[in-house]
């Protein structure tokens, strides 16, 4: 298993109740969710990366269990991973998933036109 299964399903009852269209692609090793054909949300392994405003990134860092999304020696900005145990309670998990959305419209898409 590549990544947390289980997460995935967490994942996905909060967009559905959220009532958010979204797509799931495989990617990175683990399992990624679009939403307007932008990268919002992921999980790789049992982590889940989250796709958050660069003004909220330094802060972000500061919440524990969280870290820099680091694939390749360079930590991409705007992108944090969360250990489990951060986002273990549901409301967690909302919150970090709503941070996620309240970005989604300002995020590029780096789907090709």
């Amino acid at each position: 298993m590549a990544y947390d299964e289980y997460l995935a399903e967490r994942i996905r009852i909060v967009l559905n109740q959220k009532s958010v269209s979204f797509e799931e692609k495989k990617m990175m090793g683990g399992l990624c969710f679009m939403v307007n054909d932008k990268m919002c949300v992921g999980i790789v392994k049992d982590s889940l990366m989250a796709r958050i405003c660069s003004e909220m990134y330094e802060s972000a860092l500061a919440m524990q269990g969280c870290r820099k999304m680091d694939f390749s020696g360079k930590p991409l900005r705007g992108f944090v991973f969360l250990d489990p145990d951060a986002i273990d309670m549901d409301n967690d998990l909302i919150y970090w998933i709503q941070k996620c959305l309240d970005f989604n419209p300002q995020a590029r898409s780096s789907k090709k036109k």
